[in-house]
């Protein structure tokens, strides 16, 4: 059998178990989604949020992309916020990083890696740009890895604050709230950092919208 087959093989025995608990799973999923979660991650394969989050289909809504990063000009991940957050009314969005990133690590690097991953990567850059001080103090490679990596997530949660799709939805329904969690590769964990509440962030007033409709 090949890789790819294993998959197929794989999917029908999943919807078969399925099945066997709830005869209506598929049913009640083909109406609607009402998922109380946007999940913002990285694409490394070793951090599927259903997974780790112990939650089943429908319950989380996801964006993924390398080094999980909130791009203000990604047409991708900005769709995805303005539908996860104005129509699904999500409560929650949650950055969630994990320790021994490697686009962290290469972000920290100077290798060339061509045009469009040095674009990306700029964004991590610049956080650690913004923490130099702090990251230069730390001798250890592997500790300073895993700071920038929690730098990188509190970073991207900020930046979530400073859209206006944040910003209207907070000022309509009070929500959703705003976190940061870091993922262990080495334990299994996830590791709660950065929580920022509707309408409570000490961003700068230039990054506020006013008479937002």
């Amino acid at each position: 059998m090949k890789s790819y087959e294993k998959l197929l093989a794989n999917n029908k025995e999943w919807a078969a178990q399925k099945l066997k608990v709830n005869n209506h799973f598929f049913d009640n999923l083909a109406e609607s989604q009402s998922p109380e979660f946007l999940w913002i991650g990285c694409s490394d394969s070793r951090v599927p949020a259903n997974e780790i989050t112990g939650t089943t289909s429908g319950e989380i809504f996801v964006h993924r992309n390398i080094a999980n990063l909130v791009v203000h000009t990604d047409i991708n991940l900005i769709s995805v916020l303005e539908y996860a957050v104005a129509h699904l009314k999500v409560k929650h969005v949650i950055v969630c990083g994990h320790y021994g990133c490697g686009g962290v690590k290469a972000a920290l690097s100077n290798d060339d890696f061509h045009q469009v991953l040095n674009m990306w990567l700029r964004e991590i850059k610049d956080v650690y740009y913004k923490n130099k001080e702090e990251l230069e103090l730390i001798k250890d490679e592997k500790d300073r890895l895993n700071r920038m990596v929690e730098l990188n997530v509190k970073e991207q949660v900020e930046k979530l604050a400073k859209t206006s799709i944040i910003q209207k939805a907070w000022k309509e329904r009070g929500a959703p709230v705003l976190h940061g969690w870091v993922y262990g590769l080495a334990d299994g964990q996830l590791h709660p950092l950065h929580t920022i509440q509707p309408n409570t962030t000490t961003i700068d007033p230039i990054y506020i919208y006013d008479d937002l409709k």
